[in-house]
């Protein structure tokens, strides 16, 4: 899935894929930074649990931005394909001034929304300048490519992920989330042999990526992302591996970037956060 195309006269929305096990109860920097984005008072959320199982996930969020001041929050409980075709749920969809897809597993979302009249409208939304975020399995659907599955360890490994198509709101990163908690590096590494265009963000949990229309990433929360570029890669052994070897690469690039810190995507130039006042 390709990014829908931006009016001239108009700015892209913000896209904001969040590590997972954000603060919901604490300051809720994250959450309540989203909730300023979509509008504040007037902000009209509409939150998407598809991922999840728990029946309750979409009650909780509605909750939890409703505390943070959002004008209206409206769950749209998508739990099969048949439902993407609703024209109630469309309807209230297109209403929306920020979308937020919640945990739980992104192959739930990919075979329930993907292709549908849902994640055409959600990527539309974005163009016209809609905020659109998720957390966890919610984040790793927001990109082009997604990380459907794979296995943890520092080491990238042939077979050690599997890709998947996304949203597509932007094909200028993949997006891996829980990522220091589970040891993830590895399979961020994997999926970049694969396609080295792309920017790798490994998501700390309690930490989001507020990527704006200008295309910089804004880094928020408790931990850090990695960044990973391999568009200077020099060498990459994936292409003659067997299952299972471990991949040689090298010009890889790496940034660990903590609140504060920005990335532009179109440069591809990391900048640390303000040095604290004394």
């Amino acid at each position: 899935m390709c990014p829908a195309k931006v009016d001239p006269s108009n700015a892209r929305g913000y896209i904001v894929p969040v590590g997972g096990a954000e603060d919901k109860q604490r300051d809720a920097v994250i959450l309540r930074r989203f909730v300023e984005l979509a509008g504040g008072r007037k902000a009209r959320i509409a939150v998407i649990p598809t991922a999840s199982k728990q029946r309750d996930t979409g009650s909780r969020y509605e909750q939890i931005f409703d505390d943070l001041g959002a004008g209206d929050v409206d769950v749209l409980g998508f739990d099969a394909r048949s439902d993407a075709e609703r024209e109630d749920y469309n309807e209230r969809l297109a209403a929306a001034t920020g979308v937020f897809l919640t945990g739980g597993n992104q192959l739930r979302i990919s075979t329930i929304l993907g292709g549908t009249k849902v994640a055409k409208q959600i990527r539309t939304l974005n163009a016209r300048g809609v905020i659109v975020g998720g957390t966890s399995a919610g984040a790793a659907i927001l990109s082009e490519h997604m990380i459907a599955f794979g296995e943890s360890g520092a080491t990238p490994r042939a077979g050690l992920v599997s890709l998947a198509p996304g949203f597509g709101l932007t094909n200028r990163v993949i997006i891996d989330q829980h990522f220091r908690q589970r040891d993830r590096l590895g399979r961020l590494l994997a999926a970049l042999a694969y396609n080295p265009f792309a920017i790798g963000l490994g998501l700390d949990e309690d930490t989001a990526a507020f990527i704006d229309p200008e295309d910089v990433i804004h880094v928020v929360g408790a931990g850090a992302i990695t960044v990973v570029d391999a568009s200077s890669l020099e060498h990459s052994s994936m292409g003659f591996a067997r299952s299972g070897d471990a991949i040689c690469l090298t010009g890889v690039k790496l940034h660990v970037l903590t609140s504060g810190a920005t990335f532009d995507l179109r440069t591809r130039t990391a900048a640390p956060p303000d040095a604290p006042a004394d």
